[in-house]
């Protein structure tokens, strides 16, 4: 892969596993390497799926990579123990990446490269089938760029393959990075917060996104203890929901320090 490869799939893998998704990926050399360890060191959950059996090394230099996803992630094969990494097998394995995957996102990669093959695969399995675009010199953009002339979403950050998910999908990042947020310990009194469920019905969520909308500025970042403060008739667990939900529907952008902006 080219260095800049490399840190477009650093950032949006790190970036879609804090968001809750599960990156699953081949363990491969470039590419997938860059994107199991990006995972891990975000604290995010990772599968690998070998072309061979799970006891086997390939590629060497990834020992200690395979030894800390066999302890925080999850190691896959369909191979016996034992079977070599032939060449052959990559290819037939890359069924099982895009077969337990939502949707494919493809950075890099040659005409006829192994991630070309994974999203032939994808799309016949219907799956959501995503494409980095990149430069039009480079031999190894050529596969991301004639997906998306075909068709493949074209992604630049992280919400871009998010608010394209089922919606189902959405509903469980939304829920589990309330639950996460609020098990961060941000020094709100969310114990008083509303019943349970009470914000997942449609017209309730919508009251308290346009509550919290309002409260927030394009130019002016607001700290979430100014929101808790302004927005006195939703609880504060209601106020992380929101915030959470609209940063993945690209309402809200989440800055450093608890502070959050109007993006449109």
């Amino acid at each position: 892969p080219t260095p800049y490869g490399i840190a477009a799939t650093e950032r949006l893998a790190a970036d879609l596993a804090q968001a809750g998704l599960t990156i699953a990926s081949g363990m491969a050399r470039g590419i997938d390497t860059a994107a199991h360890k990006s995972v891990l060191a975000a604290g995010g959950d990772t599968v690998a799926v070998f072309g061979c059996g799970v006891d086997m090394l390939y590629p060497a230099e990834n020992r200690a990579l395979k030894e800390e996803m066999a302890g925080k992630g999850l190691l896959v094969s369909e191979f016996p123990m034992g079977t070599p990494a032939y060449p052959q097998n990559f290819p037939v394995r890359n069924r099982i990446i895009s077969g337990m995957s939502v949707g494919v996102l493809i950075i890099e990669g040659a005409q006829y490269s192994g991630s070309a093959i994974t999203a032939r695969m994808a799309l016949e399995q219907q799956r959501e089938v995503f494409s980095v675009p990149g430069n039009i010199t480079s031999k190894m953009s050529w596969g991301p760029n004639l997906l998306i002339k075909q068709g493949a979403k074209l992604v630049q950050d992280w919400n871009d393959v998010v608010a394209d998910l089922p919606v189902t999908a959405q509903q469980r990042l939304i829920e589990a990075g309330r639950q996460r947020l609020l098990n961060q310990g941000l020094g709100l009194a969310v114990a008083t917060g509303g019943a349970p469920g009470a914000s997942d019905a449609p017209d309730p969520a919508q009251r308290i996104n346009r509550v919290v909308l309002r409260q927030l500025k394009m130019d002016e970042a607001v700290h979430l203890d100014k929101l808790v403060e302004t927005c006195q008739e939703v609880s504060p667990s209601e106020i992380i929901a929101s915030l959470f939900e609209m940063e993945i529907q690209g309402l809200v952008k989440q800055l450093p320090g608890r502070n959050f902006i109007k993006v449109w």
